[in-house]
């Protein structure tokens, strides 16, 4: 071959060459769009990260941000901005999605859309079509079984003589506190407008808390120091303290469990509505919905395959347990849980 028509032929190559990746990229249905959610932060968002929008950056060029903060601060500026919300999908536990449904905010979700929605069990889906469950956490009964000797079976154990002076529960008012008041009434013959089983429980429990922090930190620490021997708490923190080797031991009431589903869900006035079918998609795929699980023991809503590890830890692996997932009536409870707050702390005097 002579050497100059090849350097004439070389430059073209060169040029091919390099253009190739950035019209391969440019060929990716979302390459340029962003899709801004609100994050929690921490292990949580990287988890998400890792297992749903680097994914779908690789498959679609799509870019998701989680913007991390306060849930509660970032659902007021939300419903404040309706006209021009800060982000295109909100992500929120179920008081959160209660108070966007009822203020109209949220678009719904089609599983012709969004195939794997059709995978999510149906007593995960609080909020119909308006929102994607995508992880449960459960407050239920706990107790370290180097120092609690007797096994715990319900809620209502706290009142138990034995435990005299070491149970911790969360703060009267706050949502983990009216769920375990929901299930001590349920086990006892109450409900939701009858509360007074679940009052007389508190009293008789009364010698037996040690505390009740406003904090999940300040809760998880006391459980840590031994300080509380048993309570109410998140399966999810449970898990956690069983990795730093506390033998914590996880309770499922027979009479059913009570907790909170974190969701997933497409704003109004979103700009890029197909984008976030995508990512709702990969959300609920077996990829994404393992993400939180394997990270943090936290519940999964569709019919994915569990490993044999899974299984024994997390606290709904069958469709027994699942069916045991106690309804909530989310609106009904954020208005009344101030008011068994207030009755509590009467009862347990301050």
């Amino acid at each position: 071959m002579r050497r100059r028509p090849f350097l004439k032929l070389a430059p073209t190559f060169a040029a091919t060459a390099v253009a190739a990746p950035y019209v391969h990229a440019q060929s990716k249905k979302f390459a340029g769009v962003t899709l801004r959610i609100n994050g929690y932060g921490g292990t949580y968002d990287s988890a998400l990260t890792a297992n749903v929008a680097n994914p779908l950056e690789e498959k679609y060029g799509l870019k998701v941000r989680f913007i991390a903060g306060s849930t509660d601060a970032d659902l007021v500026k939300t419903v404040a901005s309706r006209d021009n919300p800060p982000y295109d999908l909100f992500m929120g536990d179920s008081p959160h999605m209660a108070q966007l449904t009822e203020a109209s905010m949220l678009e719904q979700i089609s599983p012709s859309d969004v195939p794997n929605f059709a995978r999510v069990f149906p007593n995960f889906r609080e909020f119909g079509n308006y929102a994607a469950p995508f992880s449960v956490a459960t407050v239920v009964p706990i107790y370290n079984s180097k120092l609690v000797k007797e096994p715990m079976t319900s809620y209502s154990d706290i009142a138990r003589p034995d435990l005299k002076g070491r149970v911790v529960v969360a703060r009267p008012g706050s949502t983990p506190a009216a769920l375990m008041m929901l299930g001590i009434a349920h086990e006892n013959g109450g409900s939701m407008t009858n509360m007074e089983p679940a009052y007389k429980v508190m009293a008789n429990a009364k010698a037996n808390i040690m505390a009740m922090p406003p904090t999940t930190v300040t809760q998880l620490q006391l459980f840590m120091d031994e300080e509380g021997t048993a309570g109410v708490f998140w399966d999810g923190r449970a898990h956690e303290m069983r990795t730093k080797g506390k033998p914590i031991v996880t309770v499922f009431p027979k009479a059913g469990v009570y907790g909170v589903t974190s969701y997933t869900a497409i704003l109004k006035g979103c700009k890029y509505r197909e984008a976030a079918n995508a990512y709702i998609d990969q959300l609920l795929s077996d990829q994404g919905m393992l993400a939180i699980p394997n990270a943090l023991r936290y519940g999964v809503t569709t019919d994915v395959k569990l490993s044999d590890e899974l299984k024994s830890e997390l606290l709904f692996n069958s469709p027994e347990r699942v069916a045991l997932k106690q309804p909530v009536d989310w609106s009904q409870l954020m208005k009344l849980r101030g008011e068994w707050g207030e009755k509590v702390n009467k009862i347990l005097g301050g």
